[in-house]
């Protein structure tokens, strides 16, 4: 990962969806169980918690959202963007969250992990 790189993620929501995550994932070279972040999209209490872990330890999670935009059965475009500072989540175009860098190198992210109550439709 490096400053300017963009993942998009595309897919459908379950029809009955309790939680989908996406994970950005450190090279197993650097530290086999390094995550630069965890997104939970979680349906049940209709939160979305980014996080961390660093050598086996997480990190404090963030909550704050300022809506949230998913509905069971409805499709979505999700574009993570690497910046200098930080990462920036939109979704169907705007804004829905950002997240400091908390790996100190960001070459070392080099993995996506997608799991989860929804279907992929593309990913680039």
């Amino acid at each position: 990962m490096k400053p300017a790189m963009k993942i998009t993620i595309m897919g459908i929501v379950d029809v009955r969806p309790k939680s989908f995550t996406v994970s950005l994932l450190c090279s197993p070279k650097v530290a086999e169980e390094d995550v630069a972040l965890l997104l939970t999209v979680n349906f049940q209490d209709r939160s979305i918690i980014r996080n961390a872990m660093f050598a086996g330890i997480w990190g404090a999670e963030e909550k704050k959202i300022p809506y949230f935009p998913f509905t069971p059965g409805d499709s979505f475009k999700m574009e993570i963007l690497c910046e200098h500072q930080q990462i920036r989540v939109l979704l169907d175009g705007q804004q829905l969250c950002e997240f400091t860098h908390r790996v100190p190198q960001l070459k070392a992210v080099t993995g996506l992990r997608v799991t989860g109550d929804i279907k992929l439709t593309k990913v680039a």
